[in-house]
């Protein structure tokens, strides 16, 4: 009964969860898309201003157009359920990249389990990006001696579609 043992340094885990809400406009937009994310995760969120100025648009750079929230640990797990029960447990594998992380876009924020329509606030699309890593990944991010991950410790499309439907139950289309 030889059973291969697979190794914990394999083991993928949530890195962090990016909440990202864009408004294209700065002003009132903003301070809802702030009040919507502070309501879903509990956490002050931060502003992002634009890149460049797109005259077309009215957009100047640096002008506030975004609001985002970063969870890790716990909350992004529960979070991340959430979400995915919006999504009725079904992604799609375009929604995969490369190196294990993924992304999932939400039309309406009130479609996330828990939230209630709060008419002070109106209704907003987000984006939810997931990083996912494995024990090691802190080498290619510190300062001394930092170093590239391994081709063969990488995460791959289909290491990540195998963990979310190990862990989460998801079905990937």
């Amino acid at each position: 009964m030889s059973q291969i043992m697979e190794s914990s340094m394999k083991k993928i885990a949530i890195d962090k969860v990016v909440i990202n809400i864009g408004v294209g406009k700065s002003g009132e937009p903003i301070e809802k898309a702030k009040k919507a994310l502070t309501e879903l995760t509990g956490h002050k969120p931060a502003v992002r201003g634009a890149k460049k100025t797109v005259r077309d648009f009215g957009i100047h750079q640096g002008e506030p157009i975004g609001a985002m929230v970063t969870l890790r640990r716990e909350e992004a797990t529960d979070f991340l359920k959430r979400v995915i029960a919006a999504k009725k447990n079904v992604l799609k594998e375009s929604s995969f990249d490369g190196f294990g992380n993924f992304s999932i876009g939400i039309h309406e924020h009130i479609d996330i389990p828990g939230t209630k329509y709060n008419p002070e606030i109106g209704i907003f699309g987000m984006d939810v990006n997931i990083v996912l890593v494995r024990p090691g990944y802190r080498i290619a991010r510190k300062s001394r001696k930092r170093a590239k991950i391994g081709k063969t410790h990488r995460i791959t499309k289909d290491d990540a579609i195998a963990f979310l439907k190990e862990t989460f139950g998801v079905e990937v289309q």
